[in-house]
């Protein structure tokens, strides 16, 4: 296990991050306590040393574990926790991002974690009611009463967030390391402004996800299984579900293909395209439900795709652009824009394409 630094800190995390969101059966598909310190122990003796969870997971269960689990070194890892998500549906003030459900989310999560501070608070999604100036300053103030040590934003669109770490610089706040979201062979929408924008405003990516709510772990038949119909009948992930499409099943044929070449598991190699992604800090959030699944990914750290591996892949699982990227791109508007001087510039941020 390496480590990197994340975003614009200096905070070192590993480059596999544990999700907790499995940690405990309260949903019907998580893993029993024994179970979750199994994995935590093997994640640990990998060298990891980055956790993530949320107040929302198992209804709190999660937290509960991973606090029991941490407290003998406390210090040495790095923990992360979200708040947004409502756990009190009749209560308007139950979730969301504003100061109240910050504040009253972290008290309950320092104890359920058994710790004083936490040190990544992530918003979990973005509820576009709360201002940005309100969120901003509150997360703030939970840094500089010593509760937070840095703040992160998750499920939110990139103008959101380049305009409240903006906003905080400019007003001396704290401003988000890091930055959670859905990606993988099969999601790689976050490629038109999410990823670009982290990148420039030098912010931490962690990707959810990274095995497509299981589809690109090869439990699955693409040639026998193609329609959303038939996908209904796996067992997979909330999300998982609207993945069942043909081309997603074409990606995991060739990710299947290319693992079975290799010697690997679908699922190595599906994580170690995201964390060979060139666009930044990205770090896949490892979340298993079994001791041998997780052993399986932590095993995508023993091998390198190639830069033809890697663009076979890319190949296969290519997204349109989408505007204004890809008119941005034609021939005929770059010459407009640069006229016949781009190829004599050597600018350090480089033109797409």
């Amino acid at each position: 296990m390496r480590y990197k630094l994340f975003g614009n800190s200096g905070l070192r995390v590993s480059e596999l991050c544990l999700g907790a969101m499995t940690f405990g059966e309260e949903w019907g598909w998580g893993a029993s306590r024994e179970e979750s310190r199994r994995m935590f122990d093997a994640f640990v003796e990998a060298g990891g040393n980055f956790i993530d969870t949320a107040n929302h997971y198992t209804g709190g269960t999660s937290e509960q574990y991973v606090g029991e689990f941490i407290a003998a070194e406390r210090e040495r890892f790095v923990l992360a926790t979200k708040y947004t998500l409502n756990g009190r549906p009749g209560d308007p003030n139950g979730g969301g991002n504003h100061r109240k459900s910050m504040v009253q989310a972290l008290d309950a999560s320092l104890k359920r974690l058994g710790t004083d501070y936490i040190d990544l608070y992530w918003l979990h999604a973005w509820d576009f009611m709360t201002p940005v100036e309100e969120v901003m300053r509150a997360f703030d103030d939970l840094v500089r009463a010593g509760k937070v040590l840095y703040i992160g934003i998750s499920d939110t669109p990139a103008w959101i967030v380049s305009r409240a770490n903006t906003l905080a610089e400019l007003r001396g706040w704290s401003r988000f390391a890091g930055l959670q979201i859905q990606y993988s062979l099969i999601e790689r929408t976050p490629e038109r402004d999410l990823l670009p924008m982290a990148r420039a405003l030098d912010i931490a990516v962690t990707a959810w996800g990274p095995l497509g709510g299981g589809l690109l772990t090869g439990k699955y038949n693409p040639e026998a299984d193609k329609s959303a119909a038939a996908g209904a009948r796996y067992s997979v992930s909330p999300w998982g579900q609207d993945l069942m499409r043909e081309r997603n099943f074409r990606i995991a044929a060739t990710v299947a293909d290319l693992a079975k070449e290799l010697g690997h598991t679908p699922a190595q190699v599906a994580l170690s395209w995201v964390r060979q992604q060139k666009q930044g800090v990205i770090i896949p959030i490892l979340g298993a439900r079994k001791l041998s699944q997780l052993q399986d990914n932590l095993a995508c750290l023993d091998f390198t795709l190639t830069d033809e591996q890697l663009q076979g892949l890319d190949a296969a699982s290519a997204i349109e652009p989408g505007f204004p990227h890809d008119f941005l791109a034609q021939e005929g508007v770059r010459h407009v824009i640069y006229g016949n001087t781009l190829p004599l510039i050597d600018p350090h941020r480089s033109p797409p394409g």
